[in-house]
């Protein structure tokens, strides 16, 4: 990365610092409409916060989230253990517990952008599949 290094860990720390405060509260993600597609500095729309629970699951936003945590924990497994390892957890911690369509519990908020008809099916096959394994293999990978 000639020199750039430094640079790109500060960008995804600052995105899974972002995560980390989304997921701070126990089994609860919080994550925003979709209701805008502006420029931050040009965005005049207010935004919904919208709380992904036990009552309005959201299995694609748990495990795209817990993804970026998990892969983001391998690139400071050797700078920053700590924070690496706090990824992982993270990630771990809800990687599989919202299982449900994101576009079915939060309709009126996320449609028509991420309606979903048929990829809660193929996000819950994959993590009764993969989730486990992968989730070993990287912790594996950190200890």
């Amino acid at each position: 990365m000639k020199g750039e290094l430094r640079n790109a860990k500060e960008a995804i720390r600052w995105a899974t610092d972002y995560l980390l405060k989304a997921t701070a509260e126990p089994d609860v993600i919080y994550v925003q409409d979709h209701a805008c597609w502006e420029r931050p500095e040009d965005m005049d729309t207010p935004r919904t916060v919208i709380k992904i629970d036990r009552n309005t699951p959201g299995t694609e936003v748990a495990a795209e989230t817990g993804a970026a945590l998990a892969s983001a924990s391998l690139v400071f497994r050797k700078s920053d253990r700590t924070y690496s390892k706090l990824l992982l957890k993270r990630a771990i911690s809800f990687a599989d517990k919202y299982r449900g369509s994101y576009s079915s519990g939060l309709k009126k908020f996320v449609c028509p952008y991420y309606c979903s008809y048929s990829g809660f099916q193929v996000t819950k096959n994959y993590l009764n599949t993969n989730i486990n394994r992968e989730v070993v293999l990287t912790f594996g990978q950190l200890a």
